[in-house]
């Protein structure tokens, strides 16, 4: 076990012992910085730092929200949460059936309806584009200085054009926040189902629409025919919005920033890190670059 599973396991069997749960047997699916856990009852613990207490409570809200829209939506367990426990945020959910990854056709379908809700009358915040970057950029420790400098320019350029004001768009609505296939999954038994709701807030729906314009005119992840049934079924091509190459260029840094931070602390992802910096700054060729996924 990694020395980051091992405390978090023992924040997670204090959390069941609270609420009714036994952590006898917990399996670890994914160990980063949001950490997820199974345990034998069918139910998928979720495990964050510290500082995302307020945005779980959020995100518990909005799945039972929208699971009262009638949006497949994750569910949230019945139990008294979120809970604290040595330095970690715990969140309980059902597990979901089996499943695999979606299509880019999922992610219109379900965006679609996401976006035609009305906002609900709670606070689910206001979108950022750029929330933790600041700290992804402090911790790319294995990037130069003047790497860095250059992604502090462009982060710093970006947030003043955010700030001033994005061109005429769609209406604000409910979004997701990162909306790709492997947050809108599809079912065995049919049918499409939307999970890791900690980026949900109010805002423009473009920023939804962006992250498959961005893997397909960026990364090349998504081809031309993808993007365009994406654009069908939507009913939209967010490219020919004025504001897109704002959005675009900060969900690239988003990109690039997740992927320095991790080089940090896992020597395999430096490689790529480096790239899609030598990308951004103009020393990887022409868009459509081949960014490899970080875990």
């Amino acid at each position: 076990m990694t020395n980051m599973a091992t405390p978090a396991l023992d924040a997670l069997r204090d959390a069941c012992a609270e609420i009714g749960l036994d952590a006898r047997g917990a399996e670890p699916v994914r160990i980063a910085e949001n950490q997820i856990w199974r345990l034998q009852q069918g139910v998928i613990a979720r495990i964050a730092p510290p500082d995302r207490f307020r945005s779980a409570i959020r995100e518990i809200e909005v799945a039972r929200w929208l699971a009262g829209q009638d949006i497949p939506v994750v569910r949230a367990l019945r139990v008294e949460q979120p809970l604290e426990r040595g330095g970690r945020v715990l969140t309980f959910w059902e597990e979901l059936p089996p499943h695999r990854q979606g299509s880019t056709q999922d992610v219109a379908v379900a965006l679609k309806r996401l976006h035609a809700l009305p906002l609900p009358d709670f606070d689910i915040g206001r979108l950022d584009p750029f929330v933790r970057i600041p700290e992804r950029l402090h911790a790319a420790h294995t990037l130069t200085d003047d790497d860095r400098k250059w992604l502090t320019s462009l982060y710093e350029d970006l947030v003043g054009r955010w700030n001033a004001g994005l061109p005429p768009g769609l209406a604000a609505a409910p979004v997701h926040g990162d909306a790709w296939p492997g947050n809108v999954v599809r079912l065995e038994h049919g049918g499409w189902l939307l999970m890791d709701l900690e980026r949900f807030s109010a805002g423009p729906p473009e920023w939804d629409l962006v992250s498959t314009a961005v893997r397909t005119k960026t990364t090349g992840a998504v081809t031309e025919a993808e993007y365009d049934a994406f654009c069908d079924i939507y009913g939209h091509d967010v490219t020919t919005w004025a504001g897109y190459e704002v959005l675009a260029r900060a969900r690239e840094l988003r990109m690039v920033t997740y992927a320095a931070q991790h080089a940090a602390t896992n020597q395999q992802w430096r490689d790529e890190a480096q790239y899609r910096v030598d990308c951004l700054r103009g020393r990887g060729g022409s868009r459509p670059w081949r960014w490899t996924g970080i875990l």
